[in-house]
């Protein structure tokens, strides 16, 4: 809006249009989802399928069993055998833009810097979305669920139409149940990562987290922001974590809708060895329009990933109450 000038007066900025309106060089800042899955997969095949191929046999190691032994007795004898997973390359995303040559050229800032850098952002956001929406799913079934525990069997991770409710005041417990139900696993205790929604991160500053001698560290959360580790977990937060508008998720609503429905997360909890991941190309490339006076840049990612320890995975299956 040009400055307000009396309605008798023509000013220079009307008719004559002496005083230009001026684009500002400097774009605004554009804010990205952050993303984890470079955090909590690890990328152990992508060796061996970056050049060829569209498939990784991983080979898995068997179990023996243990048997008691007697005096005298025959030794049974086997022969081990395990069952090979498949990690599959058969994902792919890409991005196309057009950069018209008049453009570019009367442009005050440079178009394709712009645009490519955007779309690395995007893409990045793209696959973490594709995989933290879809991996809670593989977990082991003793590692989610109503009935959670390898061993105790009654630790309440939430399940569909009764997700758990977590508050200021049990966020803490939701944490260590997922760090009891890794124990249960013998997972091991280096390495373990949460990632949760951004209220779970807002509710541990909440709870009694918020007092600095309980963390260890020197200031409290509540002061500088940060969650660091909480019961051998590193915590992660991210908003491209699955959610569900569950007809369940609200008790008052008797499960049966309406209103009070609320949207559940699939809390992620576990180590690197649950999640493989694997980029097969990524490239980016510059070429003439056909049908236009212009540049085409384009960009193509290749990939594919897969649970391959399925008890290294936690899903906690939880909302806000």
């Amino acid at each position: 809006m040009a400055f307000p000038v009396d309605g008798a007066y023509t000013g220079y900025s009307t008719g004559s249009k002496f005083i230009p309106e001026i684009w500002s060089g400097k774009l605004q800042v554009k804010f990205y989802k952050s993303t984890v899955f470079g955090e909590i997969a690890n990328t152990d095949w992508q060796g061996e399928i970056k050049s060829m191929g569209d498939k990784v046999h991983i080979r898995t190691v068997p179990n023996i069993t243990i048997r008691n032994y007697s005096s005298g007795a025959n030794l049974t004898k086997e022969v081990p055998t395990s069952t090979p997973l498949e990690l599959l390359i058969d994902k792919g995303k890409y991005f196309a833009v057009v950069v018209d040559d008049v453009q570019e050229v009367q442009a005050d800032v440079k178009l394709m810097d712009i645009f490519t850098n955007d779309a690395a952002e995007q893409m990045k956001i793209a696959i973490d979305s594709d995989i933290l929406g879809n991996v809670f799913a593989d977990a082991a079934a003793a590692n989610k669920g109503a009935a959670a525990g390898a061993l105790s069997a009654d630790i309440n991770l939430g399940a569909t139409g009764a997700p758990r409710a977590v508050s200021s005041s049990t966020v803490l417990d939701s944490i260590l149940d997922c760090g009891q139900v890794l124990d249960e696993q013998n997972v091991p205790e280096t390495g373990r990562f949460i990632v949760i929604p951004a209220w779970m991160a807002a509710m541990l500053k909440k709870s009694d987290l918020k007092q600095a001698y309980l963390t260890g560290d020197d200031v409290s959360p509540l002061r500088n922001g940060k969650l660091g580790m909480i019961d051998r977990f590193t915590v992660y937060v991210s908003n491209n974590l699955a959610s569900v508008t569950d007809l369940g998720s609200d008790s008052s609503s008797g499960g049966t809708g309406g209103a009070a429905d609320r949207k559940s997360f699939h809390v992620l909890a576990g180590t690197k060895d649950a999640i493989t991941f694997a980029s097969q190309m990524s490239n980016v490339e510059t070429l003439r329009s056909e049908s236009t006076f212009g540049n085409i840049v384009r960009g193509l990612n290749v990939y594919g990933y897969k649970v391959v320890k399925p008890e290294a995975l936690v899903d906690l299956y939880a909302y806000k109450a």
